[in-house]
Protein backbone atom coordinates (compact mmCIF):
# COMPACT_ATOMS: atom_id res chain seq x y z
CA UNK A 1 0.00 0.00 0.00
CA UNK A 2 2.79 2.43 0.91
CA UNK A 3 4.63 1.89 -2.40
CA UNK A 4 1.43 2.45 -4.36
CA UNK A 5 0.76 5.67 -2.42
CA UNK A 6 4.24 7.03 -3.10
CA UNK A 7 3.97 6.08 -6.78
CA UNK A 8 0.58 7.81 -7.06
CA UNK A 9 1.97 11.02 -5.53
CA UNK A 10 4.99 10.99 -7.88
CA UNK A 11 2.84 10.35 -10.96
CA UNK A 12 0.32 13.05 -9.97
CA UNK A 13 3.09 15.60 -9.42
CA UNK A 14 4.89 14.69 -12.62
CA UNK A 15 1.76 14.82 -14.76
CA UNK A 16 0.75 18.23 -13.47
CA UNK A 17 4.20 19.76 -13.58
CA UNK A 18 5.11 18.53 -17.07
CA UNK A 19 1.93 19.88 -18.67
CA UNK A 20 2.06 23.33 -17.12
CA UNK A 21 5.83 23.83 -16.93
CA UNK A 22 5.89 24.28 -20.72
CA UNK A 23 4.28 27.67 -20.11
CA UNK A 24 6.46 30.78 -20.08
CA UNK A 25 6.26 32.67 -16.75
CA UNK A 26 7.31 30.65 -13.65
CA UNK A 27 7.79 32.02 -10.11
CA UNK A 28 9.12 29.89 -7.24
CA UNK A 29 8.01 30.33 -3.64
CA UNK A 30 8.74 29.04 -0.16
CA UNK A 31 6.70 29.66 2.98
CA UNK A 32 5.10 28.48 6.16
CA UNK A 33 1.80 28.52 7.92
CA UNK A 34 -0.05 27.92 11.15
CA UNK A 35 -3.64 26.93 11.64
CA UNK A 36 -6.33 24.83 13.27
CA UNK A 37 -6.79 21.14 12.46
CA UNK A 38 -9.45 18.65 13.46
CA UNK A 39 -9.26 14.90 12.85
CA UNK A 40 -12.37 12.69 12.90
CA UNK A 41 -11.83 9.28 14.53
CA UNK A 42 -14.26 6.35 14.43
CA UNK A 43 -14.28 3.09 16.39
CA UNK A 44 -12.92 2.95 19.96
CA UNK A 45 -11.79 6.58 19.68
CA UNK A 46 -15.07 8.00 18.37
CA UNK A 47 -14.12 11.66 18.75
CA UNK A 48 -12.58 14.72 17.16
CA UNK A 49 -8.90 15.40 17.84
CA UNK A 50 -8.10 19.09 17.41
CA UNK A 51 -5.08 21.31 17.86
CA UNK A 52 -2.71 23.68 16.09
CA UNK A 53 -1.22 22.63 12.76
CA UNK A 54 2.15 23.83 11.46
CA UNK A 55 3.17 23.75 7.79
CA UNK A 56 6.18 24.35 5.56
CA UNK A 57 5.73 24.53 1.81
CA UNK A 58 7.46 25.27 -1.47
CA UNK A 59 6.38 25.35 -5.08
CA UNK A 60 5.91 27.26 -8.29
CA UNK A 61 3.29 29.57 -9.77
CA UNK A 62 2.96 29.29 -13.55
CA UNK A 63 1.47 32.10 -15.65
CA UNK A 64 -0.16 33.66 -12.56
CA UNK A 65 -2.98 31.05 -12.60
CA UNK A 66 -1.49 27.61 -11.83
CA UNK A 67 0.17 26.80 -8.49
CA UNK A 68 1.96 23.52 -7.73
CA UNK A 69 3.16 23.01 -4.18
CA UNK A 70 4.68 20.46 -1.84
CA UNK A 71 3.66 20.79 1.81
CA UNK A 72 4.89 19.25 5.06
CA UNK A 73 2.43 19.53 7.95
CA UNK A 74 2.72 18.60 11.63
CA UNK A 75 0.09 18.28 14.38
CA UNK A 76 0.18 16.84 17.91
CA UNK A 77 -2.80 16.49 20.26
CA UNK A 78 -3.48 14.92 23.67
CA UNK A 79 -6.92 13.72 24.71
CA UNK A 80 -8.71 11.18 26.93
CA UNK A 81 -10.91 8.21 26.05
CA UNK A 82 -12.72 7.22 29.24
CA UNK A 83 -9.84 6.59 31.73
CA UNK A 84 -7.13 6.20 29.08
CA UNK A 85 -4.96 9.14 28.04
CA UNK A 86 -3.97 9.29 24.36
CA UNK A 87 -1.60 11.30 22.18
CA UNK A 88 -2.06 11.67 18.40
CA UNK A 89 0.88 12.83 16.27
CA UNK A 90 0.49 13.40 12.53
CA UNK A 91 3.03 14.17 9.79
CA UNK A 92 1.50 15.10 6.41
CA UNK A 93 3.42 15.10 3.11
CA UNK A 94 1.21 16.61 0.38
CA UNK A 95 1.38 17.70 -3.24
CA UNK A 96 -1.26 20.19 -4.35
CA UNK A 97 -2.46 21.99 -7.44
CA UNK A 98 -4.43 25.23 -7.23
CA UNK A 99 -6.10 27.23 -9.97
CA UNK A 100 -5.78 30.92 -9.04
CA UNK A 101 -8.77 33.08 -10.06
CA UNK A 102 -8.03 36.83 -9.95
CA UNK A 103 -10.52 39.04 -8.12
CA UNK A 104 -8.40 42.20 -8.17
CA UNK A 105 -4.78 42.89 -9.12
CA UNK A 106 -3.64 41.73 -5.65
CA UNK A 107 -6.30 39.19 -4.58
CA UNK A 108 -6.91 35.68 -5.96
CA UNK A 109 -9.39 33.01 -4.99
CA UNK A 110 -8.14 29.45 -5.46
CA UNK A 111 -9.28 25.84 -5.46
CA UNK A 112 -7.65 22.52 -6.25
CA UNK A 113 -6.85 18.92 -5.31
CA UNK A 114 -4.27 17.57 -2.86
CA UNK A 115 -2.85 14.11 -2.36
CA UNK A 116 -0.03 12.58 -0.41
CA UNK A 117 0.96 10.50 2.57
CA UNK A 118 0.04 10.85 6.23
CA UNK A 119 2.02 9.20 9.01
CA UNK A 120 -0.13 8.93 12.14
CA UNK A 121 0.95 7.66 15.55
CA UNK A 122 -1.49 7.16 18.41
CA UNK A 123 -0.08 6.41 21.87
CA UNK A 124 -2.31 5.18 24.70
CA UNK A 125 -1.15 5.33 28.33
CA UNK A 126 -2.64 1.86 29.05
CA UNK A 127 -2.11 0.10 25.70
CA UNK A 128 1.09 1.29 24.00
CA UNK A 129 1.38 2.91 20.59
CA UNK A 130 0.24 2.17 17.06
CA UNK A 131 1.27 3.93 13.86
CA UNK A 132 0.86 3.70 10.11
CA UNK A 133 1.57 5.64 6.92
CA UNK A 134 -1.38 5.90 4.56
CA UNK A 135 -2.55 7.60 1.36
CA UNK A 136 -4.57 10.81 1.77
CA UNK A 137 -6.43 12.87 -0.79
CA UNK A 138 -8.78 15.81 -0.84
CA UNK A 139 -8.91 19.43 -1.82
CA UNK A 140 -8.60 23.00 -0.69
CA UNK A 141 -10.17 26.41 -1.32
CA UNK A 142 -9.06 29.81 -0.17
CA UNK A 143 -7.95 33.35 -0.83
CA UNK A 144 -4.50 34.71 -1.64
CA UNK A 145 -3.39 38.32 -1.25
CA UNK A 146 -0.20 39.76 -2.74
CA UNK A 147 1.25 41.98 0.03
CA UNK A 148 4.42 43.09 -1.82
CA UNK A 149 6.09 42.02 -5.07
CA UNK A 150 7.75 39.12 -3.19
CA UNK A 151 5.43 38.37 -0.23
CA UNK A 152 1.94 36.88 -0.35
CA UNK A 153 -0.43 35.42 2.21
CA UNK A 154 -3.09 32.69 1.98
CA UNK A 155 -6.10 31.73 4.07
CA UNK A 156 -6.93 28.11 3.20
CA UNK A 157 -9.57 25.52 4.10
CA UNK A 158 -8.46 21.93 3.29
CA UNK A 159 -10.34 18.63 3.60
CA UNK A 160 -8.43 15.31 3.42
CA UNK A 161 -9.89 11.82 3.34
CA UNK A 162 -7.78 9.50 5.52
CA UNK A 163 -7.24 5.73 5.41
CA UNK A 164 -5.58 5.19 8.81
CA UNK A 165 -6.87 2.06 10.53
CA UNK A 166 -5.17 0.26 13.41
CA UNK A 167 -6.90 -2.20 15.77
CA UNK A 168 -10.32 -0.64 16.50
CA UNK A 169 -9.36 2.94 15.63
CA UNK A 170 -9.97 4.57 12.25
CA UNK A 171 -8.98 8.11 11.25
CA UNK A 172 -11.66 9.08 8.76
CA UNK A 173 -10.88 12.69 7.80
CA UNK A 174 -8.73 15.73 8.46
CA UNK A 175 -9.93 19.33 8.15
CA UNK A 176 -7.64 22.36 8.34
CA UNK A 177 -7.90 26.13 8.31
CA UNK A 178 -4.42 27.54 7.74
CA UNK A 179 -2.97 31.04 7.42
CA UNK A 180 0.34 31.06 5.55
CA UNK A 181 2.94 33.52 4.28
CA UNK A 182 5.06 32.85 1.18
CA UNK A 183 8.16 34.46 -0.27
CA UNK A 184 8.41 34.50 -4.09
CA UNK A 185 11.77 34.49 -5.84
Amino acid sequence: MMKKSVLAVVLFSGALSSSVMAQSHVESFIGGGIGYQTDTFKGDANKHSEDASYQLRAGVIINDHHRLSATYGFKKDRYSIEDDKAKHTQNLFLTSYDYLMPVTSTINLFAGPSMGISHDRISYSNAGAQSASDFVWGGQVGANIQLTSHISSDLTYRYLDQNYKQANTRLKATEQVVWSVDYKF
